[in-house]
């Protein structure tokens, strides 16, 4: 067997550099070439890719029918992979939708219901629990290389930390903001490599893309896990002409600093595929697109048909733009219609990598990957379910949802419905029964929040006594 045969044997099995390596070394070409035809009919474990996008609005992208921003390497996620077209998160705020997809568990179970308290000291224990088991743990146990970069919102004390939840690596913040003009704009929330701060100098969007880049250059020939979360394109309105001068057409101020940084990140998961084809690495990535949430009225989104945005439980607050892509595996341009939800993410991700899943606890995502390569046709979950505090709670359940959104319980058919106009419950009773009785069943589930809305305003009360308080003692006052 020629070496020529050898190399393009290899290239075939998918095999790792240091697997093949480790095989040449054996020494007997014979044996070399036996081992090397055998990998080719073994599934190479695909790295693992998930980019969140924050307030991110569901018609903003072109392959989610946008018009006015050109979002080029986004769109080609939906072109080479697939789209979800009911692809929804399980909050409608960030922190609790980021604790549902890291533990595929609905964060209601472990009472991660709303954000996390204020950066201060002493405030309480505002994070995801530490009973809980995260995706970075569970593909770290399997042999994979686990990375962070962006914004983490899943609590700012050391014990809360990504590199104490299943990270190797970490650049980014811990808080649910921040600026990305000045890395020093809030000293609480600093931008940190590892636990250090740094004095970040470039446009906050294209820091992450530089890490993340180089994160997938530093581990490209071994299995890796990057979750990459941009804050873009939540609030502040921070762009650079760079980006801004794009969208010289769009008048209304506020929409075309949207648009800048919507385009900025574009940009990114641009050299990101680059770098990953680069590496040698495209064909063999699982890559997950979402936003965290829908997008709010603040910052210049648009939600398109849907109602509602940002906080609520309407279509436009859950369901958001839901791309993957697996160039090897799934046959791209396809679109997917069943109800699918972020909790999924880790269950399919667990799949591939050959992670073990942990047994003790309820999980309530699924393993997309047989739906997506068409061997299962039956929907992937019977129901889904949201709850965000009292006041805001829905249930889906095929073309069906029943959404109690500070009012009565509202019945709508979302086949005929999207915009969610129709209310259906009085002709049509004994299905918003049914809906409303398996609603109150899940929540029978649920555990209190660990902490709420009124809870946190005053932590953030006492904790900026309790800052008055250190900075006098430090004075000598």
């Amino acid at each position: 067997m020629s070496e020529k045969d050898l190399v393009e044997a290899w290239a075939r099995s998918g095999m790792r550099r240091r697997e093949f390596l480790a095989l040449l070394g054996a020494g007997a070409a014979g044996l070399l070439a036996r081992d090397l035809f055998a990998a080719e009919a073994v599934r190479r474990r695909p790295n693992i890719l998930v980019i969140v996008a924050d307030d991110l609005g569901y018609a903003d992208l072109g392959c989610q029918s946008g018009k006015d921003i050109l979002t080029p390497h986004i769109d080609s996620l939906a072109r080479n992979g697939v789209r979800f077209t009911s692809g929804y998160v399980s909050c409608p705020v960030c922190s609790p939708t980021r604790a549902g997809l890291m533990t595929g568990r609905y964060q209601e179970r472990f009472g991660h219901e709303f954000n996390p308290g204020p950066l201060e000291p002493g405030t309480g224990v505002f994070g995801l629990p530490l009973s809980q088991i995260t995706m970075a743990d569970v593909l770290k146990a399997a042999g994979y290389h686990t990375g962070m970069v962006g914004k983490w919102h899943l609590g700012a004390e050391p014990v809360y930390h990504p590199m104490k939840r299943g990270f190797e690596e970490f650049f980014g913040f811990l808080g649910g903001a921040h600026s990305y003009l000045n890395a020093r704009a809030d000293a609480r929330n600093p931008i940190l490599r590892g636990t250090e701060p740094v004095d970040e100098k470039e446009y906050l969007t294209d820091a992450f893309t530089r890490e993340a880049v180089a994160y997938i250059g530093r581990h490209a020939n071994e299995p890796f896990f990057l979750y990459l979360t941009y804050n873009a394109v939540h609030q502040p309105p921070d762009a650079t002409s760079k980006y801004l001068d794009r969208f010289k057409t769009i008048a209304d101020e506020r929409r075309r600093i949207y648009a800048a940084k919507l385009s900025a990140m574009d940009d990114g998961v641009g050299a990101v595929l680059a770098k990953l084809k680069e590496a040698g690495a495209y064909q063999d990535t699982l890559l997950f697109f979402l936003s965290d949430n829908g997008g709010p009225p603040v910052n210049g989104s648009s939600n398109g048909p849907l109602r509602g945005f940002k906080a609520t439980v309407w279509e436009g607050g859950i369901r958001v733009p839901f791309l993957v892509q697996w160039p090897r595996r799934i046959k791209g341009g396809a679109t997917y219609d069943q109800p699918v939800i972020s909790l999924d993410i880790m269950p399919t991700a667990a799949a591939v990598a050959g992670g073990k899943l942990p047994t003790d606890r309820v999980l309530d995502g699924v393993n997309l990957i047989p739906r997506m390569t068409g061997r299962r046709k039956e929907p992937p979950h019977p129901m889904l379910f949201w709850r965000f505090g009292e006041n805001r709670k829905a249930v889906r359940a095929g073309d069906w949802k029943l959404v109690q959104q500070g009012a009565p319980p509202q019945l709508l058919d979302l086949s005929k419905d999207t915009g969610e106009a129709d209310d259906l419950s009085a002709r049509e009773p004994g299905r918003a029964k049914q809906l409303g009785d398996a609603l109150a069943a899940w929540e029978s589930q649920l555990v209190p929040p660990l902490w709420g809305p009124a809870g946190q305003a005053r932590a953030a009360r006492a904790g900026r006594r309790q800052g008055r308080r250190r900075r006098a003692l430090e004075m000598g006052a």
